[in-house]
């Protein structure tokens, strides 16, 4: 009977208590995040990558070279942009037993459309292709002034060479073969001012007897 009496005393009181506590859960549940739908999730996560098509469009940078001379497979390789002489050698198969590799500069970067060059012993070749190093060309530059003697080209002479020239002694062929060794093949005569002993008026003396 007390139960009753509470019941009907307080019965407003708890109705009013009861529907706040509904209208509570009902919008915890309202604003509860849902789970995310199974299979959309995993559409997305079996959804390929997107390709970098900048990535995917660049290709390693390559040089084509000609190697010659005592190599076992001579013909034309390409190789890596930084690639060096040795590189190209070895891709030919190495060199004969014969090689003058004393003529050969092993450290030499291949540049593209070159020609690797190992000479044999006792070997001698025009252009200072008996040096072994990278050269677009397969014999000096000839004069054009009426004169029969050939010029020396400064990217591919010999010590030996470089040294018929006129004005030009060891100590000045061994800094033009130490100059293009650090910088690369001289792009004209007149860069030979950049190397210790040549001036503006030896250079102009040199320009009848060298080319590059």
């Amino acid at each position: 009977m007390q139960w009753q009496e509470f019941w009907e005393l307080h019965r407003k009181t708890i109705l009013i208590v009861l529907g706040g506590v509904a209208l509570l859960i009902g919008g915890w549940l309202y604003s509860r995040p849902t789970p995310a739908n199974p299979t959309f999730a995993t559409a997305v996560s079996t959804k390929p990558a997107a390709v970098d098509k900048s990535k995917a469009a660049t290709t390693p940078a390559k040089v084509c070279v000609d190697v010659k001379g005592a190599v076992n497979r001579p013909g034309v390789y390409t190789l890596g942009k930084n690639a060096r002489v040795q590189e190209a050698i070895a891709a030919a198969g190495g060199v004969h037993t014969d090689a003058d590799m004393r003529q050969v500069n092993l450290a030499k970067q291949l540049q593209d459309q070159q020609v690797v060059y190992v000479p044999a012993q006792g070997e001698q070749l025009p252009g200072g292709l008996t040096t072994g190093m990278a050269a677009d060309q397969t014999g000096p530059s000839t004069s054009t002034g009426g004169q029969d003697t050939p010029k020396i080209n400064l990217n591919q002479a010999s010590k030996e060479e470089l040294c018929q020239i006129n004005g030009i002694g060891d100590k000045k062929a061994d800094m033009i073969i130490q100059y293009r060794q650090q910088h690369g093949p001289f792009k004209s005569i007149d860069e030979l001012k950049n190397v210790d002993g040549f001036g503006d008026k030896t250079v102009a003396k040199l320009k009848d007897q060298a080319a590059v």
